[in-house]
């Protein structure tokens, strides 16, 4: 019989039992209800009513006797009136008595005592006849003679009834008695045998049960004690209990099972902390170290007196931050351990990641902190694991890594620009900084003089920085760029003048170009000004110049020709002033070969240029000032001229924008112009600008004409923001100075208006001394041209 089948008898019986003593009880219960009933409504108050049977005919008898002796004739008839009432109320309790008797004795006696009454009342009758008709004697002694007689008649039938009723009600009290004591011995003799059979089923419940779970509960107490998950629970049966016996050596077996692969983790874990090289500890309520932490954070913190400490006092002291990021990281730390796991992620950005430290030995050390909560089943945070790595080598290493690839950037940049062309950035931007280092150095004691020199300096910063990024020198832009930005500022405030940052920037741009010229002269094998060489101490001719140089002076050696020397002397002359002479498309070709990379960083199309030299080459003494001057003049054109390409579309313009050059010499001057298909100049943005800066009074007329020439104002720009190409008011008058420096000028000439346009068209006219260009003909091949 299975457990099951055991407990659900036991339900069975006890319910069973229950239900018979219960239903017995129920049975016994309600009988004696009933005789209580009986006794207490029926033969009690029968009882009672008999004794008050004699009080009535008392009372008769009394009123008869008043009836005798009333005084008059009136009063006795009254009251032998009343005496009838009487009569009535002694029948109708005889009745009652009739109806409650409980056996043939009672109604007989009650029914002689009916009529013994009966024969009372006709004797008081005859006595009130007597007494009604005056006859006092008379009705005195049937008074005396009959009512009395049968006065202790009636008295004697009332005694009997009582009697007989009280012997009534004392058998049914007794019988009540006997039903109760009936009861309670068969309810006794029930309950023991339940009882007996409820405990003989449950000692057989708890030898099969109770003694086989105890005995899983010992061997639980004492595993759980020792730790021994060896141990298991004997299996009697296969009942319920026995097959919870064996789920139980189930649980433990798999128990121990986990315990050994927990045991094992814990050793390959130790085995971690005592090998990983870092440092890894956990945390606990307080920011206090938890003693299980890992060898290597020792070598780290330079102590072994680890566990129990604050990690604020262990590490974080230690380090490089400031009060108020020491507090927060305190302070984020108490707000995590022991809260929500939501915490960590309001509070992580609060705790430290990198930072620089110094420990007992006195080293710098860079180390990476990483931050875990770990959270507990309730998803609150019992502790935080702190993993500490010490990447002061790895640092290096990147910085390294850093300046190995900053190095590379630099030979690719310089490799893109030709040996010749690198040599005159070089030296054209070193002039620049020396130009701005004597700046500085007058300017340190002259404060009067710094306004006019910072537009200088400013001026100079800002073409070494375009020439940089023209020949794609990025990093040298980027430091020209911070200097540069300082001199803006200057310019709008000189009392932030810092000779000491001023120096540090200027320092800083040097660094950089000589580390450029070092990269190019030591690392490319590239010192020297290339195959051209500087101008100063080198000229280029072309070989077959110099062949046919040579084949003239043969020929007119050999000619008998009177004027062949002259024509040999003029052909001589020509290909000597060709000495040192470039053509335009070489003078420009660095700037040019920059305008695609500035048309995709302003996002248009790269414009296409013309230039028509007019036969004329120009002497490599003004190359510099060329390239710097139309370094600013294309930029303009593509940053403010040419449209892009969708509002070119849609005025009817191609994509691409066009931007002419052209270069003639007449006389004592060369004049070149450059032009764009652009929109040309905003003459009204010009005037606003010019007043607003004050260059302009207010009520001033200008012609368009001197409105254009506005923009050669120092500072002047209509940039409307500024960035790496434009915006800071200096292309147009460095241009100026750079054109002048030579002895030329600049001027603007504005084209025809198109009605209803805002913008005219206007050319940049530039003018240079004739002796800067050389004709490429000789006159004699002018005359062959002429003469054909």
């Amino acid at each position: 019989m299975t457990v099951r089948l055991r407990i659900t008898l036991l339900i069975t019986l006890t319910f069973l039992a229950l239900c018979a003593i219960g239903g017995f009880a129920l049975y016994q219960s309600s009988r004696g209800a009933q005789q209580v009933k009986a006794v207490t409504e029926g033969v009690v108050p029968s009882t009672i009513q008999s004794v008050e049977l004699m009080g009535q005919l008392k009372d008769v008898h009394i009123a008869t006797m008043a009836m005798v002796s009333a005084p008059d004739e009136a009063s006795a008839k009254t009251l032998h009136e009343a005496l009838s009432t009487r009569k009535a109320d002694l029948q109708k309790a005889l009745a009652e008595q009739t109806r409650q008797a409980d056996s043939d004795a009672q109604r007989g006696l009650i029914k002689e005592a009916e009529m013994s009454l009966e024969n009372y009342f006709q004797a008081i009758d005859s006595t009130a006849q007597f007494k009604l008709a005056g006859q006092q004697e008379a009705a005195e002694a049937t008074m005396a003679a009959t009512v009395d007689q049968y006065l202790r008649e009636q008295g004697q039938m009332i005694e009997a009834v009582q009697v007989e009723k009280r012997r009534g009600k004392d058998q049914a009290i007794a019988s009540l008695n006997t039903n109760l004591r009936e009861t309670t011995t068969t309810l006794s003799a029930i309950t023991l045998v339940a009882v007996l059979g409820m405990a003989g089923i449950g000692l057989m419940l708890y030898r099969q049960i109770v003694r086989p779970i105890g005995e899983m509960e010992r061997k639980m107490t004492e595993i759980a004690t020792s730790q021994d998950f060896s141990h298991r629970v004997p299996v009697a049966r296969m009942d319920e209990i026995g097959r919870s016996l064996t789920a139980f050596n189930l649980m433990v077996a798999k128990i121990e099972e986990s315990t050994e692969l927990v045991r094992q983790r814990t050793a390959d874990i130790q085995v971690m902390l005592h090998t990983i090289p870092q440092g890894i500890l956990t945390l606990q309520a307080g920011g206090l170290v938890h003693p299980e932490y890992s060898d290597h954070l020792a070598s780290i913190v330079g102590t072994r007196e680890i566990a129990g400490r604050s990690v604020v006092d262990l590490l974080l002291t230690h380090t490089d931050l400031g009060a108020d990021a020491l507090s927060q990281a305190t302070t984020a730390i108490d707000a995590c351990i022991g809260e929500d796991l939501m915490n960590f992620d309001f509070n992580a950005h609060l705790l430290p990641g990198e930072v620089s430290a110094r420990f007992g030995d006195g080293r710098p050390k860079v180390l990476d902190l990483t931050w875990s909560p770990i959270a507990a089943a309730d998803a609150s945070i019992e502790r935080l694991m702190l993993c500490v790595r010490d990447v002061t080598e790895l640092r290096e290493l990147a910085r390294a890594a850093q300046v190995q690839k900053q190095e590379l950037a630099m030979i690719g940049e310089v490799l893109a620009v030709q040996q010749e062309k690198f040599q005159d950035f070089a030296d054209s931007s070193a002039s620049f900084v020396r130009h701005n280092q004597r700046l500085l150095d007058a300017a340190a004691t002259d404060a009067p003089a710094r306004s006019a020199a910072v537009a200088e300096l400013f001026r100079n910063m800002h073409t070494l920085k375009g020439n940089a990024r023209t020949y794609g020198l990025l990093q040298l832009a980027d430091v020209a760029h911070t200097a540069e930005q300082r001199y803006d500022t200057l310019r709008q405030e000189l009392s932030g003048w810092d000779v000491a940052a001023l120096e540090a920037e200027l320092q800083a741009v040097r660094a950089s170009l000589e580390h450029y010229a070092q990269i190019n002269d030591t690392t490319l094998g590239r010192k020297g000004p290339g195959r051209r060489g500087s101008v100063e101490k080198y000229l280029m001719v072309p070989r077959e110049r110099i062949d046919a140089l040579l084949h003239a002076t043969d020929n007119a050696l050999q000619s008998g020709d009177a004027n062949a020397p002259r024509a040999l002397l003029e052909e001589v002359q020509h290909a000597l002033q060709l000495l040192g002479t470039s053509p335009l498309q070489d003078m420009l070709e660095p700037v040019l070969a920059s305008l695609p990379g500035l048309a995709q960083e302003l996002g248009k199309e790269a414009p296409q240029v013309a230039i028509a030299d007019g036969g004329v080459v120009l002497r490599t003494q003004v190359a510099d000032v060329l390239r710097n001057t139309f370094m600013h003049l294309l930029r303009n054109a593509l940053d403010h001229g040419i449209e892009a390409a969708a509002e070119r579309a849609a005025n009817g313009k191609p994509p691409q924008g066009r931007i002419g050059i052209s270069l003639h010499q007449a006389g004592a001057q060369l004049t070149l112009r450059l032009s764009d298909d652009g929109r040309g100049l905003d003459l009204a943005r010009i005037r606003d600008k010019a007043v607003a800066s004050g260059l302009v009074p207010e009520g001033r007329r200008l012609t368009p004409a001197e409105t254009a020439q506005l923009v050669f104002a120092p500072g002047f720009s209509t940039a409307r923001a500024v960035t790496a190409i434009s915006g800071r008011g200096v292309g147009m008058d460095a241009v100026k100075a750079f054109v002048e420096s030579v002895g030329g000028s600049i001027a603007l000439e504005l084209g025809p208006t198109t009605e209803g346009s805002e913008h005219a068209p206007f050319q940049t006219v530039i003018h240079l001394p004739a002796q800067y260009g050389v004709a490429q003909r000789t006159p004699v091949e002018f005359a062959e041209e002429a003469a054909r």
